[in-house]
């Protein structure tokens, strides 16, 4: 059985590509080609839950599963909040083909996922992004973002000054020409007026800006929360955006950003209808005008982590990257 390592997957799938596959994988949900049942939650603690996600897309001949665990304490012992695991099966036997470290994988593939919906969401135009969020999540959202538009400045903001090194630390190691468009603050200040896109990528219960900054013309990435407690975008926000999410059923079962102006009256169930892959296939219109504020919504699936785990494996085949085991 092969198994692959953090820096073997970096290797295997750059950006661009992880991109590419992230709209391949939705086409293929929204079209329902790809099997993904709804995630199951082990809550640990209060907090800290670990998730269980299978899925199947046959067009890449995908099938496996991932363990994530998320727990924000993490941070106060110097350790990530994310720790997965991702293993494929052959779906011809069902047997077991390979392990690889999930942790790396899911910030690479939501980094992705953000990536394809800027390049099919956003103004050809942006050049300034704002990321909330100095995790692991954070950095692959800012090189999703600046692989599909000319970024030149990105604002980090994180309230946690420990997390600013360990940030800018990850992208000289990973991305290293993105080092000099990079500034780390603990508050956001004037940075989403600025903004011509924002990623969310905390586990935050309140809304981490204002809705009166957003200027006209902004898409957001809201990818980190993902429970009905949790919420990063103001309500306001999601009212007057045109908002397209990963998976309609997943998305009201378990965005709290989506749950709470609906429960709230604040928005109705038609405002929450466009997924990404129908985007991808052009079934439905993306940005209508500049002045649109234009909304991907996020609460990750499957598919994501089997299509590029089996792109991984099958480019690690080829390369001679990777190492095999015996489970025998």
């Amino acid at each position: 059985m092969l198994v692959l390592t953090r820096d073997e997957i970096r290797q295997l799938v750059p950006m661009p590509k992880a991109i590419e596959l992230m709209k391949i994988a939705f086409a293929e949900l929204s079209a329902g080609r790809a099997v993904s049942p709804l995630r199951s939650v082990i809550p640990v603690r209060e907090g800290s839950d670990t998730l269980l996600m299978p899925a199947y897309v046959p067009a890449a001949g995908a099938l496996g599963f991932k363990v994530v665990s998320v727990f924000p304490g993490n941070l106060q012992i110097g350790k990530p909040t994310i720790s997965a695991l991702v293993c494929l099966l052959d779906d011809q036997t069902g047997e077991p083909l390979a392990i690889m470290d999930g942790t790396f994988l899911t910030a690479l593939r939501t980094g992705a996922v953000s990536g394809a919906a800027t390049d099919l969401l956003a103004r050809s135009d942006a050049t300034r992004l704002v990321v909330f969020g100095a995790g692991a999540q954070g950095v692959t959202q800012a090189a999703a973002t600046c692989a599909v538009r000319p970024i030149e400045h990105i604002t980090v903001v994180d309230p946690i000054e420990a997390s600013h090194a360990r940030y800018r630390q990850a992208i000289v190691r990973d991305w290293p020409d993105l080092a000099d468009r990079i500034e780390l603050r603990t508050e956001a200040g004037d940075a989403v007026a600025n903004a011509d896109v924002i990623c969310t990528a905390t586990t935050a219960k309140s809304p981490v800006f204002d809705d009166a900054d957003v200027k006209p013309g902004t898409h957001i990435n809201g990818i980190g929360a993902f429970t009905p407690e949790m919420q990063e975008l103001p309500a306001e926000t999601v009212a007057r955006a045109s908002v397209v999410v990963d998976q309609v059923d997943a998305a009201l079962a378990e965005a709290g950003d989506l749950i709470k102006p609906l429960a709230a009256g604040q928005i109705d169930r038609d405002h929450v209808r466009r997924e990404l892959g129908q985007l991808v296939a052009g079934e439905i219109s993306g940005r209508e005008n500049d002045g649109q504020i234009t909304l991907f919504k996020s609460v990750g699936n499957a598919v994501q982590d089997v299509t590029v785990a089996q792109w991984a494996a099958s480019e690690a085949r080829k390369t001679g990257l990777g190492s095999s085991i015996d489970l025998g």
